[in-house]
């Protein structure tokens, strides 16, 4: 039986100071209660996720870790905000509560929402994960279609489109993250060099703008839980983590997407990426089919955004990996990271000589 995600004892270093947080919302955010536990979210490489318990009910306080650019991908107020926009118009997300801008309180900026329970398929799972084929593809066809979904947001009506200026979308997106590459390199890696000159030789006709996650994946998507077994069923309760979302092209969010999406007959490294290699998943193949005919998207030129997917998720765990070489984490999973951005730059290489996603 799957359980929802657990929260554990915070690690050192990342504790918040509850009396302080407590001073704040009692002025702030009155309806939340007093907060008496504070625990935390084990998963993820990105921003800091903490679980609060309050007389009344449970929310759960997102900020950025130490070291981090809180102007750049960790902008506590902008994900605040694109939680709020899509509130009313896509009802698979927390309700966000209220936003801290000050780092008076915690020493960073950092929201609250509420806290939706759910079962997340992390790639750790695997080994143990005993879904049946015909459940795990469900589970997959039910990942696609929900990604149509959120692209076909109306963004004018949401107020979605004051997030990006979608006209050159594409091209800013290469060129920003081949500079943040270069601002986070620490080690030679030949292959990165090349993907990131290949991807500014090879830009495609641009789609016409929609609302884009950017973070896409199962580790991102809590699910709901057949009640007799706890396994997960084909039935999204909650997406998390938009603190990429913006406006722009949407194949640039399947193509990231498509990244994450490991098969069984990729290389071990790759396979731990995700749980998409277990039998019944679509393969990445099916994934773009299914996209396309539910979208009704032109996906001819798919492979560039594929290879920018492996190349954008490489340049992430590149700047994770840099700040825990700098000594601004202590997580020992990220002291880990340098062969996963390798594996990635080899596989958008690979694939740039097949034209295969």
């Amino acid at each position: 039986m799957l359980a929802p995600d657990i929260p554990r004892s915070v690690r050192s270093g990342e504790e918040l100071a509850i009396n302080r947080l407590n001073e704040y919302l009692h002025e702030q955010a009155p309806e939340v209660g007093l907060v008496l536990e504070i625990r935390q979210f084990s998963g993820g490489f990105s921003n800091l996720t903490y679980w609060l318990k309050t007389e009344r009910q449970e929310y759960v306080l997102r900020r950025p870790p130490a070291g981090a650019n809180i102007k750049g991908g960790h902008d506590m107020g902008r994900e605040f905000r694109v939680l709020s926009l899509l509130k009313g118009h896509y009802d698979k997300i927390p309700d966000p509560i209220v936003y801290c801008e000050s780092a008076d309180v915690l020493g960073v900026p950092f929201y609250i929402m509420t806290r939706v329970v759910g079962v997340i398929l992390r790639a750790s799972m695997a080994p143990t994960l005993t879904l049946d084929p015909e459940r795990m593809r469900q589970l997959s066809e039910a990942l696609v279609d929900n990604l149509v979904a959120i692209h076909n947001l109306d963004i004018q009506s949401t107020g979605l489109s004051q997030l990006g200026k979608p006209e050159g979308y594409v091209q800013r997106q290469v060129e920003g993250w081949s500079k943040r590459y270069r601002n986070a390199e620490t080690d030679s890696i030949p292959a990165m060099d090349q993907v990131g000159n290949w991807l500014q030789q090879n830009y495609p006709a641009e789609q016409a703008p929609a609302f884009l996650h950017n973070d896409y994946k199962f580790d991102n998507v809590l699910l709901a839980a057949d009640e007799s077994t706890g396994d997960p069923i084909p039935l999204i309760k909650g997406v998390l983590d938009w603190e990429m979302a913006t406006v722009g092209d949407p194949l640039m969010d399947l193509g990231a997407t498509l990244a994450y999406w490991s098969e069984a007959n990729d290389s071990p490294a790759y396979r731990n990426f995700n749980l998409t290699w277990l039998p019944g998943n679509l393969t990445r193949q099916e994934v773009v089919a299914r996209y396309a005919a539910q979208s009704g998207r032109d996906l001819t030129e798919i492979l560039f955004y594929y290879v920018f997917g492996l190349y954008k998720n490489a340049v992430i765990a590149q700047q994770i990996y840099a700040r825990w070489k700098q000594g601004h984490s202590q997580d020992a999973r990220f002291g880990h990271l340098l062969p996963m951005i390798i594996e990635l730059a080899s596989k958008a290489v690979g694939s740039i000589g097949s034209g295969e996603v």
